[in-house]
């Protein structure tokens, strides 16, 4: 059971929730789930989530594959098993290879995977574990990806540390009682 109760549809809200909710529903997502559904206790909050979550997972630069792998990379860094159970299955749609979504789920560098692939995942794994990203690893970025790009991975990462928080923090549930994907590191 989650800490708060979580909303997930109109009955019981007020006009401002009812609106925002109307608009996570109407945008990209088709659906609300995960963190939105605590945000929504707050709309304006819940409003700017969910366009910013939206900017960064629909209209960035990077390729729906690294994007996916960057959520990956930072739902493993916060142990979130719901962002991962979420888009586990998002990164293998969007033709992240299994192989390299198994290494990031055992905390291992994916040795295998593409160049990159590897600038990403090397990129959001330091800024996740050093709380800084190495030079090395910010030129391979910048110089693929150029300024808005690397400014977007910043964020997206930003962006999916905080679902993370909110989604751990509050205790929520795997879907019909699915099995946490994520065992603890060593």
């Amino acid at each position: 059971m989650p800490r708060i109760p979580l909303i997930n549809k109109l009955d019981g809200l007020d006009a401002r929730q009812q609106e925002v909710l109307g608009a996570i529903l109407a945008g990209p997502r088709g659906k609300i789930e995960g963190p939105l559904m605590a945000a929504l206790h707050n709309p304006e909050l819940a409003d700017k989530w969910q366009q910013l979550g939206a900017a960064l997972r629909y209209n960035t630069s990077l390729p729906p594959r690294l994007s996916e792998i960057a959520i990956l990379v930072t739902a493993r860094a916060w142990d979130c098993q719901l962002e991962w159970h979420i888009h586990e299955k998002i990164a293998r749609e969007a033709g992240v290879e299994p192989a390299l979504v198994e290494a990031i789920r055992h905390g291992k560098r994916p040795e295998g995977a593409d160049a990159d692939a590897l600038a990403i995942h090397d990129f959001v794994r330091e800024l996740q574990a050093d709380k800084r990203v190495s030079q090395p690893a910010y030129d391979k970025v910048l110089a693929r990806w150029g300024v808005k790009g690397t400014v977007e991975l910043t964020a997206l990462s930003g962006y999916y540390s905080m679902v993370a928080m909110t989604l751990n923090a509050h205790e929520f549930p795997m879907p019909g009682g699915a099995a946490p994907p994520l065992a603890p590191l060593k």
